[in-house]
């Protein structure tokens, strides 16, 4: 049967024959007896020699029969292997896809036959010839390929022997990685994918240490930020694996270069990179085993990184504290070890700072420096042990602070500067004037948070809790000279205390009895009080804190009082002029009514009953609507209605926007509301055909309330639903794509974008209006309609050909102005979408 085009003179009918018997191995190979695949390997290493047209037909024959066989014939993995390499030869700018099979398969036969006795030694010559098959590689495709195989010889243990520098040569000229994907792309792959998957080769073996940390620290001399940050992230992965050993002869310029690249970087991405790199560093030290005879890497080298920056923190006012400050706390929060090397040095300096200063702009800094290493180090204490250390550590902390009266000083900034008794003048010899209130503001701030960080032990929380306290007990007093800020940073110190002594059963106890109900005595008096001050913020954040994120949770607990509490969330809502009190509060009132039993309605403000200009009817309605209950039909419909208010109307149009989107808190599964399965499919439904009159029927000037709204829900439905509801929305949308509102624009805009990958008949019918404004919206005076219009024309480039091929034309010379738009990302779709409407009607063109 194969014989005459097994033996054919002619290449393609060899070619073809070889094709047929692979398929058929691949589908029989079972039933082959050891001494037919032996023939079979001999014919297929036979035809390696060929013609090139016939090999990768061969391939597919030797990797059906690799695959088959879990044990091959005595001697013939090697023999196979062998002549992959000797015998086969090929361009590789000509055939880069024959290249990339060559390579999988041969890998393939050797991880497959690796245990076989023939083979053990043969570990060296396989990396030599997969490294003469690789070289020269450019067709992203195989690179992919190519460093997966090289990243699998290196972590399945397979000898490299005298070839470990060609491997790396051969895989390291792509490093760091410079590629543009083209538009369109069929095959996927980004230069994301590249970079990584080159870098888990270079960073797969110590044994490429010293050829690749001599390279890293040569490509962070670029002046390509993309390379910087490559290397860097690269040297971060490396020290995961490298030992201290590895790193003894390059760390001076690793540690020159990171540190230059800090101290000098605009970019944040490379000054995140490089501290992520350091942090690294130090942790690849850490774990160096000391013996007695050997030098301390890890001491030797804090040393060095000690000596270049602590100075600099003794100088706050000048800009390299901060990047001096960013090194030492990336290097501390490596390892346990490190931390305790590096605080003993600094934490102990910055409190002899504080004490010397006089300015509060130096004082300021240097307590958020402070806060920063004592956050930093139980942060790497905590996560290294099983608690012991962390204890030490903490314990050594609280010591260098009280040794230096740090504490003491803290709470006399807090009481006299002026929170607690806010009536005091400034203290004399504090550097500040009483005109100078921001100052002071800033640093009372900047104390609070420091009496947070450092209160750890319950002994200090006993002193610090009731310091925050009475600050908070004064505001609601009446005492003034403090700001809206330092109320909230109380709120948030308060807060942090407990979270982190959450493993302290005394200090628990202590919140449990004393703190929560002085809190919650706090916000009722703020409530009942109703200022317009500084305990707003205060009001806000213990509702938040025990209303939004604690009351409106509770799935099955019995809130005590709840009418009450419901009578008093309903007053501040409707009353209250302070925003994000009202807001918390509506939010709190329509979670409790979400979540409350079927029948104990009767007691509820009639819904109709709500000031229109409150979040209150929006948030009620919501919760309503997420569990189908009937009261949230009257709510919706005077929503509706109001739509043709025309000073309502707009704002109202809007609120559909939170009817219909996911709740961040309070009203989601996450936080046991009752939410109904497709409810906004079944409110769409009952409700489209309203919003359709009441368009028909609005006033000219309202019409564009109604189209907010359809927006709104529109945009919030399954794309299958958007789909159907089309054909009787499509006037609308068309309207609304007109509507002079940016708002509304962007909002069709956004539901028409996936509709137009499988445009409804209905579209194509209304092809050409929707083409005229789209093409209007391109001259936008806001960026990101301009940007979606652009999206869906070149969505529409890919309509049936006859039907867009008449619209080319004048859909070209309309695209020839976004094209030079000021704007980058405009211009950029701008050039996709007029590229293929260009293509249209070219042969191949699409």
């Amino acid at each position: 049967m194969y014989s005459p085009s097994l033996t054919s003179n002619t290449p393609h009918t060899r070619a073809r024959g070889v094709q047929l018997l692979s398929l058929v191995i691949q589908q029989c190979y079972g039933d082959l007896s050891e001494s037919e695949v032996e023939v079979l390997i001999a014919f297929y290493e036979n035809r390696l020699k060929d013609h090139y047209v016939i090999i990768p037909f061969v391939l597919q024959g030797l990797k059906a029969l690799v695959s088959g066989f879990s044990l091959l014939p005595a001697g013939s993995a090697v023999s196979m292997l062998r002549s992959l390499f000797q015998d086969t030869h090929v361009q590789v700018s000509l055939h880069c896809p024959f290249v990339a099979l060559l390579i999988y398969t041969s890998f393939e036969l050797f991880t497959c036959s690796f245990y076989s006795p023939e083979l053990k030694g043969l570990g060296a010559d396989f990396v030599f010839g997969f490294v003469q098959s690789m070289d020269g590689e450019r067709d992203p495709r195989n690179l992919v390929l190519a460093f997966q195989i090289a990243n699998n010889i290196i972590h399945r243990g397979y000898d490299l022997g005298k070839f470990a520098e060609e491997l790396f040569e051969v895989t390291s000229c792509y490093f760091p990685v410079d590629f543009s994907p083209p538009p369109n792309d069929p095959h996927g792959i980004t230069q994301e994918t590249l970079i990584l998957s080159l870098r888990a080769v270079l960073a797969g073996t110590p044994r490429f240490a010293e050829f690749l940390l001599p390279l890293i620290i040569e490509k962070l001399d670029s002046d390509i930020q993309s390379a910087k940050i490559d290397s860097l992230q690269t040297l971060t992965a490396c020290l995961s694996t490298y030992e201290h050993k590895d790193l003894a002869e390059f760390l001076s310029g690793l540690w020159t270069s990171i540190r230059r690249e800090v101290f000098q970087t605009a970019s944040e991405r490379v000054e995140g990179a490089g501290l992520a790199a350091l942090t690294a560093l130090t942790s690849c030290l850490s774990r160096a085993i000391l013996s007695s005879d050997s030098e301390d890497s890890l001491n030797a080298f804090l040393d060095v990184v000690l000596k270049d920056c602590q100075h600099h923190l003794c100088e706050p006012d000048l800009k390299l504290v901060w990047p001096s400050a960013k090194l030492l706390q990336a290097a501390c929060s490596a390892s346990y070890r490190a931390s305790h090397i590096v605080a003993a040095v600094v934490i102990p300096g910055l409190v002899e700072q504080y004490n010397s200063r006089t300015q509060c702009a130096h004082r300021r800094t240097i307590l958020e420096v402070l806060q920063g290493f004592i956050h930093t180090v139980k942060n790497t204490s905590q996560s290294e042990d099983d608690g012991e250390s962390t204890t030490t550590l903490i314990t050594l902390i609280n010591s260098w602070i009280q040794d230096h009266v740090l504490l003491t000083s803290i709470h006399f900034h807090i009481k006299y500067l002026p929170l607690c008794c806010a009536s005091e003048p400034m203290v004399q010899g504090d550097g500040c004037t009483p005109s100078n209130e921001s100052s002071q503001h800033a640093v009372r701030q900047r104390c609070v948070s420091a009496l947070a960080a450092v209160s750890t032990q319950p002994s200090v929380v006993r002193e610090s809790a009731p310091v925050l306290l009475e600050g908070l007990s004064n505001v609601t007093a009446g005492s003034g000279g403090f700001s809206v800020d330092e109320v909230v940073a109380v709120c948030f110190s308060l807060q942090r205390i407990a979270d982190q002594a959450l493993d302290s059963e005394e200090t628990g106890r202590f919140f449990h009895d004393i703190i929560i109900p002085r809190l919650l005595t706090l916000a009722l008096q703020a409530a009942l009080q109703g200022k317009q001050k500084g305990f707003f913020a205060m009001k806000l954040q213990n509702m938040r804190l025990f209303g939004i994120d604690c009351i409106p949770n509770l799935s099955s607990v019995e809130v005590p009082q709840v009418e009450r509490l419901m009578e008093q969330l309903e007053e501040l809502s409707i009353t209250s002029g302070h925003v994000p009190s009202y807001t918390s509060a509506a939010k709190c009132y329509a979670g409790l009514v979400n979540k409350r039993p079927a029948g104990q309605f009767s007691g509820l403000t009639p819904v109709c009953d709500y000031p229109v200009n409150c979040p209150l009817c929006l948030q009620l309605a919501k919760g309503l609507l997420l569990r189908y209950h009937p009261l949230s039909t009257a709510l919706t419909d005077k929503l509706f209605a109001l739509l043709g208010d025309p000073e309502l109307g707009p704002m109202v149009g809007d609120g559909f926007s939170l009817l219909m989107s996911d709740s961040a808190d309070v009203l989601n599964r996450g936080c046991h509301a009752d939410v109904r399965i497709m409810y906004r499919q079944r409110f769409f439904t009952e409700n489209s055909a309203k919003l359709l009159q009441g368009f028909d029927s609005a006033a000219p000037d309202t019409k564009s309330s109604y189209l907010k709204a359809l927006c709104h829900l529109v945009s919030s439905l399954p794309k299958e639903v958007q789909l159907t509801e089309l054909p009787a929305l499509l006037s609308l949308l068309l309207e609304a794509l007109s509507c002079p509102d940016q708002v509304v624009q962007l909002s069709t805009l956004s539901c028409l974008v996936p509709v137009l990958t499988e445009p409804p008949p209905a579209l194509i019918q209304q092809l050409e209006a929707l083409v005229s404004r789209l093409l209007a919206l391109t001259c936008s005076p806001t960026m990101t309609v301009r940007i979606e219009s652009l999206r869906c024309l070149h969505a529409m480039s890919r309509f049936p050909e006859h039907e867009v091929i008449p619209l080319r034309a004048r859909v070209l010379r309309a695209l020839a102005k976004p094209l030079d738009d000021r704007k980058r990302l405009v211009r950029s779709v701008a050039v996709q979408a007029r590229a293929d409407w260009f293509l249209l009607g070219s042969p191949g063109g699409r």
